[in-house]
């Protein structure tokens, strides 16, 4: 770490990922600085530059190799593929590291990502973004008042609709490339279920491709028992016409319904920023029902903050704390997708080692 207060920054990947998501939030982060991007797109380049004046851009991530001391954080937003490679060449190169999700391809890429930053002593996070929606911060609230008493059966959705294919890598059916909705987004289902209820015994799953010529799976349902006997039921899909709740959450209370996405990503597309007055203006917090049998009454969710995750890095890298995110819960994802897709390829139930 320098003396500098704030936690340097280098953001390799300026697509929607890096553009969207990861430069605004880290620039608005107390304790966080965006020191540099990497891009091999002059065009990117270009945008970077216009929005963070004074920004460093590299074309390779080698040049921030050469110029380590310069930074104390990396964080990957690139294809999937290459995250494996690109956070042990940072690890490696003495810095901290923060990857979007997926940490790796599997699980075992994952461990030994893992292992490389515990043998080094280097701070390494999963960036798990939907931990931070207003929605799911609502449930966790719920269940810690215990207005829903003991859930029995946890709904989730994240579906869009799609009717041709963005086409990219996210298409491409190479094991490496880790494409496909269930690694899109079905990690952040994954991850809110075991954040909510823990360890996972048995998952079955139905991955189907419904585009034409399709190599990855675009529409997809997994259902989780967890070790605790919480059901999970999640569905992913880019062909979804019509979405359903996304989240519906039944205990012996009450239940909870909620509708719609949170609003933060579209207020990042549309040029809002967290840091910003207007920010909450801007950010439509969703609208929730609390229900047990004909009494219904609304619950206007928490507001959702994924600034509050790379305050929270911030912190852990310049105290030597523990990351909000622990790797090691991307591995355990990683280990359901793996046991999801042998469920759909084998037609069976798949039960998870304890």
């Amino acid at each position: 770490m320098s003396e500098s207060p704030d936690v340097r920054v280098a953001l390799i990947g300026y697509g929607m990922a890096g553009s969207v998501f990861h430069a605004p939030l880290i620039d608005a982060a107390r304790g966080m600085a965006l020191h540099a991007v990497v891009t091999s797109s002059e065009e990117r380049a270009e945008e970077a530059r216009r929005a963070y004046p004074g920004v460093t851009v590299h074309a390779t991530p080698a040049q921030l190799w050469q110029n380590a001391d310069q930074f104390d954080l990396v964080v990957v937003a690139s294809p999937n593929r290459t995250h494996k490679h690109l956070a042990m060449a940072a690890l490696q190169a003495g810095l901290g590291v923060v990857v979007d999700k997926p940490l790796a391809a599997s699980a075992e890429d994952a461990r030994e990502v893992i292992a490389e930053a515990e043998k080094r002593g280097q701070f390494l996070s999963v960036f798990q973004n939907r931990r931070w929606d207003g929605d799911f911060m609502t449930i966790e609230r719920l269940r810690e008042e215990g207005e829903l008493g003991d859930i029995r059966r946890f709904e989730s959705r994240f579906e869009r609709w799609r009717p041709e294919p963005k086409g990219g890598w996210r298409q491409s059916g190479a094991p490496g490339e880790a494409g496909g909705v269930l690694y899109d987004l079905g990690a952040h289902l994954i991850d809110q279920a075991l954040v909510l209820f823990g360890p996972v015994a048995s998952v079955y799953a139905e991955l189907e491709h419904r585009y034409p010529d399709a190599e990855v799976d675009d529409d997809t349902f997994v259902a989780l028992t967890h070790r605790n006997g919480v059901r999970s039921h999640l569905w992913m899909s880019s062909v979804a016409a019509q979405s359903g709740p996304r989240f519906r959450v039944l205990g012996s209370r009450a239940a909870y319904t909620s509708f719609g996405m949170d609003g933060q990503e579209n207020a990042l597309k549309a040029g809002a920023r967290p840091n910003q007055p207007d920010w909450r203006e801007v950010v439509e917090d969703g609208q929730g029902y609390l229900t047990a049998g004909s009494e219904e009454r609304p619950v206007h969710n928490d507001p959702g903050a994924y600034r509050r995750y790379y305050e929270a890095v911030a912190v852990a890298v310049q105290n030597g704390t523990r990351p909000p995110v622990n790797a090691a819960d991307a591995a355990d994802g990683l280990e359901i997708i793996a046991a999801a897709q042998r469920s759909s390829a084998e037609r069976k139930v798949v039960h998870l080692p304890e």
